[in-house]
């Protein structure tokens, strides 16, 4: 493939379709570890495909229907990232002895829904950044 004289914003989109994707798995992996406990536990693990995969597609076919939802759901992501991130602080406190270094390193990631907040923040910058 030909990659000069593609626009910054196109090889972002794609780059955080991918990394979106690969968040997914991971994601899931985790998730199907702790048998999917909570329902909320399913928001990121549907989310990040749909947002991975509408992200590749919008690399290279530039829909403006298709831009909008997916500013939408990247604005969903980024909220949904930090609430994420919430919860996963909060289980690590529920773990036993709470809030000790060893909770941090077995528990909940508490930086991977940061991830997600920060790809999805990356997305709107790649979809509305103007120079």
């Amino acid at each position: 493939m030909y990659w000069n004289g593609w626009p910054w914003q196109r090889v972002i989109l794609i780059f955080t379709g991918v990394a979106f994707l690969m968040i997914g798995l991971q994601v899931t992996l985790f998730h199907y570890r702790q048998n999917f406990r909570n329902w909320m536990m399913w928001v990121p693990v549907i989310a990040t495909p749909v947002m991975g995969l509408l992200a590749v597609t919008l690399g290279f076919y530039n829909v403006p229907a298709l831009r909008a939802v997916f500013a939408g759901l990247l604005a969903i992501g980024a909220l949904a990232g930090a609430g994420g991130f919430v919860l996963h602080f909060e289980g690590v406190g529920e773990r036993v002895d709470g809030y000790r270094i060893n909770n941090f390193l077995v528990g909940p990631p508490v930086t991977l829904p940061l991830m997600v907040t920060a790809l999805s923040v990356l997305g709107l910058i790649a979809l509305y950044w103007r120079w």
